[in-house]
């Protein structure tokens, strides 16, 4: 194996177990092509971790601090350990919710791999050129694992690489859709078409929190994507519910999930611009959801994104009935929880509301968050009560 070597010093973040080595921390590397594993020494020439090399500012991602084979035994017993902590959470194919996450990235200890489970099928997104050259592992580790449960088996890795000459494919079977369980709750997921892996897991404890609050009310559902907070607020009892989003086809699949579960009559979807909705839009609503996808994907669209995300909860704020709620969220990685926070603050300042803060959210715990890698909580949120 290719042997990397770090400046002096800088074996202090390893021994804090952060799984990333940036490019910057490194005295030497053997010549090797993005995504081979390489074994990492100390200055001293002691051995620390070994994992995969990149090509980008992180040069190395670290999949094992313990010197170890990365064998087909490997991804077995991590995928095993994988699915033992989502069978504690109550997630499977015999449990009320059978769409989950099984695999997510640093929090699992596996660095750039994300594997989602929808009812008998996998989709697998690699984030790295390591684990899209490990799939066939990682596929046969899922069936050694999960054994006749899992029946297909997808890898769709094109758009999360940014590379259009990968090619997404079927590892396992040939099923593209199917209707997924939350909460007892049906979604049609369909992970060839859909946005993402096909569905937003990241959201199910959010969305049983909005169920928790909409008897009888009226709820605004605004990015609503495939509808999963309107679902939620009308199994509730929401007496009326209006899902936007700009997409026609997210409209009609929000749609179809409120069809899945009957409760068409209180739910009218509508596409439309979200800001400009918001904006022009003059009835008021006892809920308000702002769901809305990243505004920011690096560190230089930062100052944008704050702008943007104050611009949108100023209308949101606005939108909400006094004594209402407001349930609105930040998906940034690059915008942390203080920042977000604050962010919202300066909206409920230049509307002039006063509001308290009722819940902070985030990812569920089938998306965990390594001790080590606080970089792995993307998902804040808050719900505030609107006087």
């Amino acid at each position: 194996m290719k042997k990397a070597v770090l400046k002096k010093g800088k074996e202090i973040a390893i021994g804090r177990k952060h799984p990333w080595i940036f490019s910057g921390a490194l005295h030497s590397i053997d010549p090797c092509s993005a995504g081979e594993l390489v074994q990492v020494y100390d200055s001293q020439d002691n051995w620390l971790a070994c994992g995969h090399v990149g090509d980008g500012s992180i040069a190395v991602r670290i999949l094992s601090f313990t010197q170890q084979e990365i064998n087909n035994q490997f991804w077995i017993d991590r995928i095993q350990n994988c699915k033992k902590l989502r069978e504690k959470l109550n997630l499977g194919i015999n449990h009320p919710t059978n769409a989950y996450r099984l695999v997510h990235g640093e929090g699992d200890l596996l660095p750039g791999l994300i594997i989602d489970i929808y009812a008998n099928s996998a989709v697998i997104q690699a984030h790295t050129d390591g684990m899209y050259l490990c799939l066939d592992e990682i596929s046969n580790a899922i069936q050694t694992v999960f054994g006749k449960e899992i029946e297909h088996i997808y890898s769709k890795s094109s758009a999360a690489m940014h590379d259009p000459e990968i090619q997404d494919e079927f590892l396992l079977g040939s099923q593209d859709e199917t209707i997924a369980t939350e909460n007892h709750m049906k979604f049609k997921v369909n992970w060839v078409t859909g946005q993402k892996t096909g569905f937003f897991l990241d959201q199910r404890e959010n969305r049983a929190l909005l169920n928790h609050y909409s008897k009888g009310k009226t709820v605004l559902n605004t990015f609503s994507y495939s509808g999963g907070f309107s679902v939620a607020a009308l199994m509730g009892g929401a007496e009326k519910v209006i899902s936007v989003d700009i997409s026609q086809i997210a409209v009609n699949l929000s749609e179809e999930n409120v069809a899945l579960n009957n409760l068409n009559s209180k739910h009218e979807a509508i596409q439309a611009d979200v800001m400009k909705y918001l904006k022009d839009v003059e009835e008021l609503y006892d809920i308000v959801v702002l769901d809305p996808p990243a505004f920011a994907k690096s560190m230089n669209k930062k100052h944008q994104a704050t702008m943007g995300y104050k611009r949108l909860n100023i209308y949101g704020l606005n939108r909400v009935k006094p004594g209402g709620l407001l349930f609105t969220f930040s998906c940034s990685q690059v915008i942390d929880e203080k920042l977000f926070a604050n962010t919202v603050t300066a909206a409920a300042i230049e509307v002039g509301r006063n509001c308290r803060i009722l819940h902070r959210l985030g990812q569920g715990p089938d998306h965990p968050v390594n001790i080590f890698h606080p970089e792995g909580h993307y998902l804040k949120g808050l719900v505030l009560e609107v006087e």
